[in-house]
């Protein structure tokens, strides 16, 4: 089986079909989670608007899948405390009862108990919330992540099983036997510029946003498939809601959820929903959505947020599956995996959401044996623990996140004690953590360190930008590279971080910063 696209879809469709004992090749033309599974809300959850919409299904499913990931993946999955503050009576009725429903149908996956709040309480739980008006809150539970890494230790759980997964590498078209039938791909290696032919009994397209390209390649004439819908989010210092609480505000002017969450000792607040037309790697945030986090976040804090304090600023395409009617309101569009069967047996898996990609995945792999005529095997990803699984001791301090992987970055650190250097000042990252992710974790560019193997980029774009020369120094010396590497990909991580900032930031300031070397004397 070969399986197009890098994301947390495609990840999970290779790593089902690996688990299974299939040939599995996982194909990713830029690097894993590089678009919208490294842009998300960092939720793990059932979806409360989803109830409120009437989709039961969906949120039974997703809930069944939070329990999962849990227990999987312990090492990036935590249980996150949300507060809803009820400047009315009417509010604290309708989401106390709403939520306790919730409860109830995780059934033995439950985090914890849903309550309702005094507003002292309230106050007390989030600190910085407006005071005026409130008449109390309601606390529940749901899930918390680290996106990319989920993402990163599942292509690591799918080598493991015997899978092979490839980043920088295109597909550029669709082979084709001799009765229309697809069966491989021709892909191109982005870094040798070397073109393969790759075959197949199967091909799975998990491109996100960019399924319909795919689609085309194997009819030109395709409709499309998916609608992008942009969504922004913006990160603070964590100081404007101290403490381990999330605030949850669950209906915005435009009858959207917005959510500010802790994360990584900060606070990413988002998400905002503008329907697109066109997709990019690279999505641009709109002034008018970053106004409207802001403005929508500071009539509920009472130090309120300005476009000066934002850290960073990011945006990603959700692949939503296309309205069958004409509409430009996302609340319309399915949140639902959608999977298309092609003439040519083309199988398309598009839609859905993080929590729900190991259920995609089993029906992709599940309709994927039938298409291929495969023999039948059983789905075991339920109870499959994913890389880095561990608990206890491994699941504190900054370097928890690695999880079992931890005490090998700190063996590391011991043999090589010149890593165990930060690589800035407010961050305890430190120059192993990028030896290690150059060299286990198939980083190949200061861009895959600073934005996915670390978060760096996606919490302060100029603590990213500063980072970059002795990034590019740590990578060269493990790569191979020479100095004009290093001057190149300093350059091109500069301009990409700028656009992550509100205010210019002066390249030469990157380019300028003092030499150092990680090497032993």
């Amino acid at each position: 089986m070969i399986v197009i696209g890098g994301g947390a879809t495609g990840l999970g469709v290779a790593l089902d079909a690996a688990s299974r004992g299939f040939k599995t090749l996982l194909l990713e033309q830029s690097d894993f989670a590089k678009g919208t599974s490294s842009r998300s809300t960092k939720l793990v959850h059932g979806g409360v608007r989803y109830l409120a919409q009437g989709d039961v299904k969906l949120v039974y499913e997703a809930l069944y899948e939070r329990g999962l990931l849990l227990q999987n993946a312990p090492h990036l999955v935590n249980i996150q405390s949300f507060v809803i503050p009820n400047y009315s009576w009417w509010n604290e009725m309708l989401y106390g009862v709403g939520l306790t429903v919730y409860d109830l149908m995780a059934g033995r996956y439950r985090f914890n108990k849903t309550r309702l709040l005094s507003g002292k309480k309230v106050t007390n739980l989030l600190s910085n919330i407006q005071p005026n008006g409130l008449k109390g809150g309601v606390q529940y539970f749901d899930g918390q992540f680290d996106d990319a890494r989920l993402a990163l230790n599942l292509a690591q759980t799918c080598a493991e099983q015997g899978g092979v997964l490839l980043n920088y590498v295109q597909v550029v078209q669709l082979l084709k036997d001799s009765s229309g039938k697809v069966a491989g791909v021709k892909a191109k290696d982005l870094e040798s510029g070397q073109e393969y032919l790759l075959k197949a009994k199967t091909v799975v397209n998990a491109t996100g946003v960019f399924v319909n390209e795919v689609l085309q390649m194997n009819a030109p004439t395709q409709q499309p498939l998916v609608r992008p819908s942009q969504g922004v989010h913006v990160v603070l210092d964590s100081t404007f809601l101290p403490g381990e609480n999330a605030l949850m505000i669950p209906k915005t002017p435009d009858g959207r959820v917005l959510f500010a969450v802790p994360w990584h000792n900060h606070l990413l607040v988002g998400t905002t929903d503008t329907p697109l037309d066109k997709n990019s790697l690279e999505p641009q945030a709109l002034d008018q959505e970053i106004d409207f986090i802001l403005e929508t976040a500071g009539k509920y804090l009472v130090r309120k947020p300005t476009r000066a304090d934002v850290l960073s600023v990011f945006a990603g395409l959700r692949p939503l599956a296309a309205p069958t009617k004409n509409t430009n309101s996302t609340k319309e569009i399915s949140r639902s995996h959608k999977l298309l069967v092609a003439p040519s047996g083309l199988i398309t898996i598009t839609g859905g959401k993080w929590t729900t990609y190991r259920r995609m995945a089993q029906d992709t792999v599940d309709k994927a044996m039938e298409v291929g005529t495969l023999p039948q095997k059983a789905c075991v990803t339920s109870s499959l623990k994913i890389h880095g699984h561990a608990t206890g001791k491994a699941a504190s301090g900054h370097l928890s996140i690695y999880g079992s992987d931890k005490s090998l970055i700190q063996d590391m650190m011991a043999e090589r004690p010149e890593l165990a250097a930060p690589l800035h000042e407010r961050f305890p990252n430190t120059a192993a953590e990028v030896v290690w992710a150059t060299k286990n974790e198939m980083a190949r560019t200061i861009e895959d360190v600073l934005a996915r193997r670390m978060r760096i980029l996606f919490l302060d774009a100029r603590a990213a930008i500063d980072m970059a020369p002795k990034t590019a120094r740590l990578m060269a010396e493990e790569l191979g590279q020479d100095a004009a590497w290093e001057r190149q990909q300093v350059q091109d991580f500069t301009s990409l971080a700028s656009n992550y900032l509100l205010e210019p930031y002066t390249p030469a300031e990157a380019m300028t910063a003092p030499a150092m070397s990680y090497k032993t004397n």
